[in-house]
C-alpha cells in the first residue's frame, strides 16, 4: 500500500510543529507540500529526517513554495517548475518519483482578486497545466496530480452560499478549466471515493468558518488511469485543521494498493 498526501501547510517553519505531529500520527508514505513560503535553504530539512523524511522542494521567499516527501527513501526530483512558461519564477510545481510513481505537488494561483492580471494568471497557468498533464498522460506513466488547485470543482464542493459567487475559486472559466484536465482521463480520486456529501478540505481563518463547518474542497489527486484502479481509500485529516496553530487547510490522502 502507498498512502499518498496532500496539504497546504501555509508556512512550514511558523507550522514546523503541526506537520510533525501530523506526519507522526498519519505515517504517510508521500507527501505533497504546498505555501512552503520559504527559501530554499530555510526549509526544515533535518527536522523532517528525523521522522523518517527525505525531501524535494523549490523555495521561494515569503511566498509559495512546493515540496515533497518520502518516507524511508529520497524522491527522485524529475521537475522544479511547470513548462511553458521561462519566465515564470514562482515556485508552484514539482514533480518527483517514488516507489515508480510519478508524485506532483501543484499551488495553482488564487486568482483574486478577479477580474484582474492574477485571474490571467492563474487561468494560463492552468492552460499550462493542461498541456503538461496531457503529455504525462501520453507518457503511460502511473501519476498522481496531487496539489492545492484552489479550484472548487463543482457546487457539491462548498458549503451552500452565494457571497462567494465572484470567487476566483468558484468561477465558470476556473471550473471549465479543472473539467478539462479531467476530460484527459484523470480520475478525482477523492470524489470517486465519497461520490456523496462534502468533503471539505479548506476553512478559512475569518467568520468563523471552522467553527461553522463552512469548508471547501481546494485540493485533489487526479490519477492516471493505471492508478485509478488501484485506489482503495482515502479521506480528510479534519483533526489537523482543529489544532492550535493550525494551517487553514486540512491533510488529505488516499491509498493505492500497488
Amino acid at each position: 500500500m502507498l498512502k499518498v498526501a496532500t496539504f497546504n501547510i501555509n508556512n512550514i517553519n511558523k507550522r514546523l510543529d503541526n506537520l510533525l505531529a501530523w506526519l507522526a500520527k498519519a505515517e504517510p508514505d508521500v507527501v505533497s507540500l504546498q505555501e512552503v513560503k520559504a527559501e530554499q535553504e530555510a526549509f526544515p530539512v533535518n527536522a523532517l529526517r528525523i521522522l523518517g523524511y527525505e525531501a524535494v522542494w523549490q523555495g521561494e521567499r515569503s511566498w509559495n513554495g512546493v515540496a515533497i516527501l518520502a518516507r524511508h527513501q529520497v524522491p527522485v526530483l524529475t521537475r522544479t517548475s511547470l513548462p511553458g512558461n521561462s519566465e515564470d519564477h514562482q515556485a508552484r510545481y514539482i514533480e518527483a518519483a517514488v516507489q515508480g510513481v510519478l508524485i506532483t505537488s501543484i499551488y495553482l494561483p488564487n486568482g483574486n482578486p478577479q477580474p484582474g492580471p492574477k485571474f490571467n494568471y492563474k487561468l494560463a497557468w492552468f492552460e499550462r497545466l493542461i498541456a503538461h498533464a496531457a503529455e504525462l498522460m501520453a507518457s503511460g506513466a502511473p501519476v498522481v496530480l496531487a496539489g492545492d488547485y484552489n479550484v472548487v470543482p463543482t457546487p457539491q464542493d462548498i458549503y451552500p452560499t452565494r457571497s462567494l459567487d465572484n470567487n476566483a475559486l468558484i468561477k465558470p472559466e476556473s471550473r471549465q478549466a479543472f473539467a478539462r484536465l479531467l476530460a484527459q482521463g484523470w480520475m478525482d480520486a477523492m470524489r470517486k471515493l465519497h461520490p456523496d456529501g462534502p468533503l471539505w478540505t479548506f476553512w478559512d481563518y475569518k467568520f468563523e468558518r471552522w467553527q461553522k463547518d463552512k469548508g471547501m474542497r481546494l485540493d485533489h489527486f487526479l490519477l492516471s488511469p493505471n492508478l485509478s484502479v488501484r485506489l482503495v481509500d482515502g479521506g480528510v485529516d479534519r483533526w489537523a485543521r482543529g489544532q492550535e496553530n493550525a494551517s487553514d487547510h486540512a491533510p488529505t490522502w488516499i491509498m493505492l494498493d500497488l
